[in-house]
Protein backbone atom coordinates (compact mmCIF):
# COMPACT_ATOMS: atom_id res chain seq x y z
CA UNK A 1 0.00 0.00 0.00
CA UNK A 2 1.36 3.43 -1.18
CA UNK A 3 0.36 6.93 0.00
CA UNK A 4 -2.12 9.21 -1.19
CA UNK A 5 -1.83 12.93 -2.06
CA UNK A 6 -4.62 14.98 -1.08
CA UNK A 7 -5.58 18.88 -1.97
CA UNK A 8 -4.12 21.49 0.68
CA UNK A 9 -6.06 21.36 4.13
CA UNK A 10 -6.07 21.63 7.54
CA UNK A 11 -4.81 18.26 8.74
CA UNK A 12 -2.42 18.83 12.15
CA UNK A 13 -4.84 16.86 14.22
CA UNK A 14 -5.58 16.26 17.08
CA UNK A 15 -5.74 19.80 18.46
CA UNK A 16 -7.41 21.33 21.99
CA UNK A 17 -10.96 22.55 22.02
CA UNK A 18 -11.13 25.09 23.74
CA UNK A 19 -13.96 27.52 25.21
CA UNK A 20 -12.16 31.11 24.91
CA UNK A 21 -14.32 33.94 26.96
CA UNK A 22 -14.49 37.69 25.87
CA UNK A 23 -16.42 41.16 26.58
CA UNK A 24 -15.77 43.76 29.15
CA UNK A 25 -18.92 43.99 30.84
CA UNK A 26 -21.69 41.19 31.69
CA UNK A 27 -23.69 42.65 28.60
CA UNK A 28 -21.33 41.39 26.13
CA UNK A 29 -19.65 38.72 27.68
CA UNK A 30 -19.42 35.87 25.13
CA UNK A 31 -17.59 32.51 24.82
CA UNK A 32 -16.93 31.35 21.24
CA UNK A 33 -15.37 27.16 20.95
CA UNK A 34 -11.71 27.25 18.71
CA UNK A 35 -9.81 24.80 18.25
CA UNK A 36 -7.10 26.72 15.77
CA UNK A 37 -5.20 27.59 18.98
CA UNK A 38 -1.85 27.26 20.11
CA UNK A 39 1.36 28.74 21.62
CA UNK A 40 3.63 30.45 19.52
CA UNK A 41 6.47 31.75 22.32
CA UNK A 42 7.89 30.30 25.20
CA UNK A 43 9.75 33.79 26.54
CA UNK A 44 7.50 35.83 26.88
CA UNK A 45 4.76 33.53 26.94
CA UNK A 46 2.79 33.88 24.27
CA UNK A 47 -0.33 31.88 21.99
CA UNK A 48 -3.01 32.67 19.38
CA UNK A 49 -6.51 31.77 18.39
CA UNK A 50 -7.32 32.50 14.98
CA UNK A 51 -11.16 33.30 14.62
CA UNK A 52 -13.59 33.97 11.28
CA UNK A 53 -13.99 37.81 11.20
CA UNK A 54 -18.15 37.05 10.70
CA UNK A 55 -18.30 35.54 13.91
CA UNK A 56 -19.68 37.57 16.97
CA UNK A 57 -17.07 37.14 19.40
CA UNK A 58 -14.52 38.49 16.54
CA UNK A 59 -15.52 42.33 17.41
CA UNK A 60 -15.08 42.08 21.00
CA UNK A 61 -11.93 40.51 20.76
CA UNK A 62 -10.59 43.09 18.59
CA UNK A 63 -12.58 46.13 20.54
CA UNK A 64 -11.43 45.23 23.81
CA UNK A 65 -7.60 43.55 22.86
CA UNK A 66 -8.00 41.04 25.29
CA UNK A 67 -9.56 37.33 25.67
CA UNK A 68 -9.32 33.91 27.84
CA UNK A 69 -8.63 30.60 26.87
CA UNK A 70 -10.65 28.36 29.09
CA UNK A 71 -9.37 24.72 28.70
CA UNK A 72 -12.10 22.10 28.26
CA UNK A 73 -12.91 18.88 29.87
CA UNK A 74 -14.79 15.26 29.25
CA UNK A 75 -17.59 17.18 31.46
CA UNK A 76 -17.49 20.16 29.49
CA UNK A 77 -17.94 18.52 26.26
CA UNK A 78 -22.07 19.77 25.81
CA UNK A 79 -21.20 23.06 26.65
CA UNK A 80 -17.97 23.01 24.13
CA UNK A 81 -19.41 21.60 21.42
CA UNK A 82 -22.82 23.91 22.40
CA UNK A 83 -20.81 27.21 22.62
CA UNK A 84 -19.18 26.53 19.21
CA UNK A 85 -22.70 26.16 16.79
CA UNK A 86 -24.56 28.42 18.35
CA UNK A 87 -24.27 32.45 17.91
CA UNK A 88 -23.85 34.79 21.32
CA UNK A 89 -26.24 37.40 18.72
CA UNK A 90 -28.68 35.03 19.94
CA UNK A 91 -28.04 33.55 23.11
CA UNK A 92 -26.16 34.52 26.39
CA UNK A 93 -24.27 31.12 26.64
CA UNK A 94 -23.03 31.68 30.47
CA UNK A 95 -26.64 31.79 31.13
CA UNK A 96 -28.02 28.64 28.47
CA UNK A 97 -24.89 26.07 29.11
CA UNK A 98 -24.92 26.93 33.09
CA UNK A 99 -21.77 28.17 33.27
CA UNK A 100 -19.97 30.80 35.61
CA UNK A 101 -18.22 33.93 34.78
CA UNK A 102 -15.71 34.91 37.41
CA UNK A 103 -13.42 37.27 37.37
CA UNK A 104 -9.72 37.32 35.80
CA UNK A 105 -6.76 39.16 37.47
CA UNK A 106 -5.67 41.07 34.89
CA UNK A 107 -8.32 41.22 32.10
CA UNK A 108 -12.04 43.02 31.82
CA UNK A 109 -12.90 39.75 30.12
CA UNK A 110 -14.24 36.88 32.40
CA UNK A 111 -12.75 33.48 32.92
CA UNK A 112 -15.24 29.90 32.89
CA UNK A 113 -14.98 29.16 36.63
CA UNK A 114 -16.00 25.12 35.50
CA UNK A 115 -12.35 24.91 33.46
CA UNK A 116 -9.13 23.43 35.37
CA UNK A 117 -6.82 26.16 33.28
CA UNK A 118 -7.67 29.59 32.52
CA UNK A 119 -5.02 31.42 30.42
CA UNK A 120 -5.28 35.49 30.41
CA UNK A 121 -4.26 36.75 27.12
CA UNK A 122 -3.71 40.48 25.84
CA UNK A 123 -3.71 40.54 21.97
CA UNK A 124 0.11 42.28 20.86
CA UNK A 125 -1.38 41.45 17.06
CA UNK A 126 -3.63 40.64 14.32
CA UNK A 127 -2.55 38.96 11.26
CA UNK A 128 -5.22 38.70 8.25
CA UNK A 129 -4.52 35.16 6.76
CA UNK A 130 -7.88 34.31 4.85
CA UNK A 131 -10.94 32.79 5.90
CA UNK A 132 -9.81 33.65 9.25
CA UNK A 133 -7.34 36.03 11.49
CA UNK A 134 -4.91 35.12 13.88
CA UNK A 135 -5.26 36.89 17.63
CA UNK A 136 -1.42 36.86 18.56
CA UNK A 137 -1.78 37.53 22.08
CA UNK A 138 0.65 37.28 25.23
CA UNK A 139 -0.25 35.16 28.22
CA UNK A 140 -0.50 38.07 31.46
CA UNK A 141 -1.71 35.41 33.87
CA UNK A 142 -2.89 31.81 34.46
CA UNK A 143 -5.71 30.76 36.68
CA UNK A 144 -5.68 26.64 37.38
CA UNK A 145 -7.89 24.81 39.75
CA UNK A 146 -6.59 24.01 42.90
CA UNK A 147 -8.34 20.66 43.05
CA UNK A 148 -5.97 19.49 40.31
CA UNK A 149 -3.06 20.16 42.15
CA UNK A 150 -1.33 17.61 43.47
CA UNK A 151 -0.71 18.49 47.40
CA UNK A 152 2.61 16.17 47.81
CA UNK A 153 4.56 17.48 44.43
CA UNK A 154 2.72 20.70 43.87
CA UNK A 155 2.30 19.71 40.36
CA UNK A 156 -0.89 20.52 38.92
CA UNK A 157 -2.61 17.31 37.12
CA UNK A 158 -4.28 18.64 33.99
CA UNK A 159 -4.69 14.77 33.27
CA UNK A 160 -7.29 14.29 35.75
CA UNK A 161 -9.38 16.62 34.66
CA UNK A 162 -10.24 14.20 31.86
CA UNK A 163 -9.18 17.45 28.68
CA UNK A 164 -11.11 17.20 25.90
CA UNK A 165 -9.27 17.23 22.16
CA UNK A 166 -10.84 17.74 19.08
CA UNK A 167 -9.94 15.55 15.88
CA UNK A 168 -11.39 15.90 12.21
CA UNK A 169 -15.36 17.12 13.61
CA UNK A 170 -15.17 14.78 16.77
CA UNK A 171 -14.47 15.06 20.33
CA UNK A 172 -11.65 12.54 22.65
CA UNK A 173 -11.04 12.11 25.42
CA UNK A 174 -6.80 11.78 26.10
CA UNK A 175 -5.34 7.82 26.54
CA UNK A 176 -2.74 6.57 29.13
CA UNK A 177 0.65 7.87 29.32
CA UNK A 178 3.44 7.09 27.11
CA UNK A 179 6.21 8.74 28.40
CA UNK A 180 7.43 12.07 29.38
CA UNK A 181 9.71 14.86 27.79
CA UNK A 182 13.51 13.50 27.29
CA UNK A 183 12.25 9.81 28.30
CA UNK A 184 13.52 8.49 24.91
CA UNK A 185 17.21 9.29 26.05
CA UNK A 186 16.40 8.58 30.00
CA UNK A 187 18.81 5.95 31.69
CA UNK A 188 16.59 2.68 31.76
CA UNK A 189 16.85 2.74 35.68
CA UNK A 190 14.97 5.99 35.70
CA UNK A 191 12.65 4.38 32.89
CA UNK A 192 11.96 1.90 35.08
CA UNK A 193 10.78 3.83 38.15
CA UNK A 194 8.59 5.95 36.27
CA UNK A 195 6.86 3.59 34.88
CA UNK A 196 6.75 1.59 38.46
CA UNK A 197 5.11 5.03 39.11
CA UNK A 198 2.42 5.34 36.63
CA UNK A 199 1.58 1.78 37.26
CA UNK A 200 0.23 2.68 40.73
CA UNK A 201 -1.85 5.73 39.55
Amino acid sequence: MGKQNWKPGTMVYPLPAVMVSCGASQEDYNIITIAWTGTVCSDPAMCYISVRPNRHSYDIIKKHGEFVINLTTKDLAFATDWCGVKSGKDFNKFEEMNLTPGESKMLQAPIIEESPLSIECKVKQIVELGSHDMFIAEVVNVQADEKYIDPESGRFRLDKAQPLAYSHGHYYELGKLIGRFGYSVMKKKTKKKLAKKNNKK
